[in-house]
C-alpha cells in the first residue's frame, strides 16, 4: 500500500512528507522533483512570499546510491520565511478560511489553525506526487495538468501531442494551453488586485498510458474515481471535482454520454489491448476502474479567501463586528493549483498501480505488468480463435 502523510506549518521550520510503501529500485531524480516545486511557485497573480522561498526537496531517508530502498522516504522542504514563534494571533477570522471553525473546534486561537490549513502544506504534496511520477514513467504513464478557466474566461485545451501541449503550457504565465489568452487573463487579475479582490478558476488533469484495471469495483473506498475525487477535493480551496464529462452528463441522454467500444487489432500490444473509444466522456474510469483510456479530472478552485479589501467578520475577543484580518496573500493562484492537482492525481494513480502490480520492487512490478498484458492478449487471441475456427477444431 502506497501512501503518504505530511507535517509542518506555513511559517514553521519546514514542511515534511513521509512516503510509505514506495517500491525499491526506482532511481531518484531530484531535478524533476525540484522542477515541480518551482512550477508550483510560479504563475501570474502570486503574492510576495514566492520571492522569499526557493523550494528544494531534501530526501532524508529511503535512498541508497540514488535508488529507492522500499523503506519509508522522508521529503523535507525548508521554509526560508520561518518566523512562527514571533507571529501574533489573529482575532478577526477571515471568511472562507478555517479560522473560525478551527478555533471553535480546538477552543484555541486562530494562528494554530491557519498555519496548518495554509496552502503552503501543498509544497510537500507536490514533492510526493513528483516522486510518484518517477514510478509512473517507468510504465509510460504521464500526468499532465493545465488551466482551462480563470474567473469567467474559458481557455479550451488544444488537441495535440503531449510534448507540444507541454510546450504551450510552459509558454503561458497562467499554465493554459493557449498562451495568446494570457494578456486578457492578466488584465482580469490586475483588475482584481486593484479592487482588493481575488480570482479562482478550473483545472484539468489528464493521465495517459494507464492500463486496464487500476482501482476496483469491489469496495466503495477502493474505487479509483472515488480516491481521485477525495485527493483532489482535499487540496486547499478546491470546491468541486468532476471526472470526464462530469456534471454535463446530467444534461444529456445516455446515447450522447456513453463511449462506444471498438476494437483495433493493430493496437493490441499497447495498454489499450486494442480497445478504442471515439469519445472519452467517462474520463477513463468505469465502475471505479480504469478502462485504458486517458483519465480526465477537473477541479474547481474558489477565489483565495484572504482579501485586501476584507469582508465583514467578528472580533473573537470582543464579539463585536469588525472587518476580517489580512495577511500577505496571492490574488490568483490557479496556475500553482494546476501543478498541485496534477501531482496529487499522479500519486493516487501510482497508488493504484502499486495495488494492481505489487509494490515491493520495480523489477517485480514490471514483471507483473508484462505478465498481465501477456495473459490479456492471450485471452483475446483465444476468443478470436474460437470465434473464427473454434467449431472446426472441436469436430476434429
Amino acid at each position: 500500500m502506497l501512501r503518504y502523510f505530511t507535517a509542518g506549518e506555513s511559517h514553521g521550520k519546514a514542511m515534511v512528507a513521509l512516503v510509505d510503501g514506495f517500491p525499491a529500485g526506482v532511481r531518484l531524480d531530484t531535478e524533476l522533483i525540484d522542477g515541480e516545486l518551482a512550477r508550483r511557485q510560479g504563475g501570474y497573480g502570486r503574492g510576495g512570499r514566492q520571492k522569499l522561498e526557493t523550494d528544494r526537496a531534501e530526501v532524508l531517508t529511503g535512498i541508497w546510491q540514488g535508488v529507492t530502498l522500499g523503506s519509508p522516504i522522508a521529503l523535507v522542504v525548508r521554509n526560508s520565511d520561518y518566523k512562527l514563534e514571533q507571529m501574533r494571533d489573529i482575532e478577526r477570522p477571515r471568511p472562507g478560511h478555517g479560522d473560525l471553525s478551527g478555533s471553535m473546534k480546538y477552543l484555541d486561537g486562530v494562528r494554530p489553525i491557519l498555519e496548518r490549513a495554509s496552502a503552503r502544506e501543498t509544497t510537500v504534496r507536490v514533492a510526493a506526487g513528483a516522486l510518484a511520477k518517477l514510478l509512473l514513467r517507468e510504465f509510460g504513464v504521464t500526468a499532465f495538468g493545465y488551466v482551462v478557466q480563470v474567473g469567467p474566461i474559458k481557455v479550451a485545451p488544444k488537441p495535440g501531442p503531449l510534448d507540444q501541449q507541454r510546450k504551450l503550457r510552459d509558454q503561458s504565465e497562467l499554465y493554459t494551453l493557449d498562451p495568446a489568452k494570457d494578456p486578457e487573463i492578466k488584465r482580469l487579475i490586475d483588475q482584481a488586485r486593484d479592487d482588493g479582490d481575488t480570482l479562482g478558476g478550473i483545472i484539468e488533469v489528464r493521465v495517459e498510458g494507464v492500463p486496464f484495471g487500476l482501482g476496483t469495483h469491489a469496495q466503495w473506498d477502493r474505487k479509483l474515481d472515488g480516491r481521485l475525487a477525495q485527493a483532489v477535493m482535499a487540496v486547499q480551496a478546491i470546491k468541486g471535482v468532476e471526472i470526464g464529462l462530469g456534471f454535463e452528463m446530467a444534461k444529456r441522454p445516455g446515447s450522447e454520454v456513453h463511449d462506444p467500444i471498438h476494437y483495433d487489432p493493430a493496437q493490441k500490444d499497447t495498454p489499450t489491448l486494442g480497445f478504442t473509444r471515439p469519445t472519452n466522456n467517462a474520463g477513463g474510469l468505469e465502475a471505479g476502474m480504469t478502462n485504458s483510456q486517458p483519465i480526465v479530472v477537473r477541479a474547481a478552485k474558489k477565489p483565495i479567501s484572504t482579501l485586501a479589501q476584507p469582508l465583514e467578520s467578528v472580533n473573537l475577543e470582543t464579539l463585536k463586528p469588525e472587518i476580517a484580518a489580512y495577511e500577505r496573500s496571492d490574488v490568483c493562484a490557479i496556475a500553482a493549483a494546476s501543478c498541485i492537482v496534477e501531482n496529487v492525481v499522479a500519486f493516487e494513480v501510482a497508488c493504484a498501480l502499486v495495488d494492481k502490480f505489487g509494490g515491493d520492487s520495480l523489477v517485480e512490478m514490471k514483471a507483473r505488468w508484462e505478465l498481465f498484458h501477456r495473459m490479456a492478449r492471450e485471452k483475446l487471441d483465444r476468443e478470436d480463435q474460437m470465434h473464427h475456427g473454434g467449431t472446426e477444431g472441436t469436430e476434429k
